[in-house]
């Protein structure tokens, strides 16, 4: 077990109020911020104007990253969304979280998460969106972590569908008049609404629950808040897609700005899609700062993995993946590579620009410095507070980041900038360590694909080094049997 520990003096400056660091009495206890963290569903590194999108505009995001921090090596717990979201929330790397897998899994309910340390210490916490923690769960499991409310989706396929019949509040369904294509659909709740059947766009609610969520903390500000709102956009409808009957899959309603342009009707509507969620960042901060919750609140804004390819989609025709290469499900830095911006006033420099190497494990070891407690578990995070607050010199450095994945034959990664080593089964996947395949080879036929990158020199990862590098290879071959162990 590693015990994060609070660096009491960081935390004391960072967060006491203004009037304190300008002579008040020291013996002013500190002010704990409010945090919003927004995370997107399969938005790409470069679906944003601030991360180089040349055709779609997203004004209010670009805003986020010139009034606060847009860090440019930030990477995604995984390359699909439930297991990057357990990264995200427990701090544990694939190679030792619960969940690696979009597949049968769960968290107990014991185990240590954002939501559990920040409520221990004293946030109202709470998940509006996609919670997607494994599957299949209880309609309470977000509670049961820690969240003092939800609203949303629970299940991850379940988030598929934009028309839902219902979403659940607080662990009972919360019915809408949406109807369901009969068969399109082989999971709870899944499937896909007939073009008379849309009544209520779930997007929609989520954002105006977010609304009420905030008018509610400024008529009660006893606690700090914790807002956890995860949109399901620009995911698609994966039982859609424009080949079929019923339609492609990215349900959005259309936006009147795309109508006459030249493109593929399910583009027009991811292009309306990432119009929504940009208008809905600016609705947020809008009403941080007209409800006065503006200086105390930290936002946050990522993605939980590349740019995806599905329900007609193609992750190419807006550029997506920002020149990096690959997309969702990929370990190239086009699948892991997510965009990240913080806005704090008053403790972040406007404007500013990180290279720091950091990941979502990190998330959990920062949010307990902003609460100013510890953590008490097994974590592979390193917190950031120091890049926020410009103390570049503070700022601890990862020894390394990876990843497990094991779709397609298995594939997984190691990061020690600039280096990286990726490691891919052609064949059968992974059903143990994952970095002995070379020795499964004569067994079962599959054979093991290894490129190293220098992403300084290379960044679109086009030039295998692996052959006049053998000795880092080692290395880092060792980092990856460092990193694995079998699931619990």
């Amino acid at each position: 077990m590693k015990n994060y520990l609070v660096l009491p003096l960081l935390i004391t400056l960072a967060l006491a109020p203004l009037h304190a660091l300008q002579g008040a009495a020291p013996s002013a206890p500190p002010i704990k911020p409010n945090l919003i963290y927004i995370l997107l569903d399969d938005a790409g590194y470069g679906d944003f104007g601030c991360y180089g999108q040349k055709t779609l505009r997203t004004p209010n995001i670009d805003r986020l990253a010139s009034e606060g921090l847009k860090f440019t090596r930030h990477y995604a717990g995984s390359t699909v969304c439930a297991p990057s979201r357990c990264v995200l929330m427990t701090g544990l790397h694939t190679g030792h979280s619960r969940i690696r897998a979009n597949g049968p899994s769960h968290l107990p309910d014991t185990d240590l998460n954002v939501a559990r340390l920040l409520k221990d210490a004293g946030y109202l916490t709470a998940c509006i969106g996609k919670y997607g923690l494994g599957m299949p769960l209880p309609p309470d499991d977000p509670q049961k972590k820690g969240f003092d409310y939800f609203f949303g989706y629970v299940d991850t396929a379940h988030a598929h569908n934009g028309y839902p019949t219902y979403l659940f509040r607080n662990g009972a369904k919360a019915p809408f008049d949406n109807q369901i294509i009969p068969g399109s659909g082989n999971k709870p709740g899944t499937g896909v609404a007939p073009a008379d059947g849309r009544k209520h766009w779930a997007p929609q609610l989520l954002a105006d629950d977010v609304q009420r969520f905030l008018e509610e903390r400024a008529r009660d500000r006893s606690k700090p808040f914790f807002l956890y709102y995860t949109p399901i956009l620009p995911h698609a409808n994966n039982e859609a897609d424009e080949t079929s009957p019923l339609g492609h899959g990215m349900e959005a309603p259309a936006d009147p700005e795309f109508a006459s342009r030249d493109w593929p009707a399910v583009e027009k509507a991811f292009a309306s899609a990432m119009k929504f969620v940009d208008r809905d960042v600016g609705a947020v901060l809008a009403k941080l700062q007209s409800l006065k919750l503006d200086e105390n609140t930290i936002v946050m804004f990522s993605s939980d993995n590349g740019p995806h390819q599905e329900g007609g989609h193609k992750a190419a025709f807006f550029q997506s993946s920002g020149g990096l290469t690959g997309t969702k499900r990929d370990l190239t830095d086009g699948g892991i590579r997510v965009p990240f911006i913080v806005r704090w006033p008053g403790r972040i420099k406007p404007g500013t620009v990180s290279e720091h190497v950091s990941g979502f494990q990190d998330l959990l070891p920062t949010a307990a410095d902003l609460a100013g407690v510890k953590v008490t578990a097994e974590c592979d995070g390193i917190s950031f507070l120091p890049t926020l607050l410009g103390r570049t010199a503070e700022q601890k450095q990862h020894p390394y980041l990876y990843w497990n994945f094991n779709e397609q034959g298995g594939k997984r990664a190691v990061l020690q900038w600039p280096w990286k080593l990726i490691q891919r089964n052609t064949a059968s996947a992974n059903s143990s360590d994952p970095t002995a395949a070379k020795k499964k080879k004569a067994a079962d036929g599959s054979s093991l694909i290894v490129e190293l990158f220098n992403l300084d020199r290379d960044p679109t990862e086009s030039t295998n080094l692996a052959s006049a590098n053998q000795a880092i290879v080692e290395e880092l071959t060792a980092r990856m049997r460092q990193a694995w162990r079998d699931p619990k």
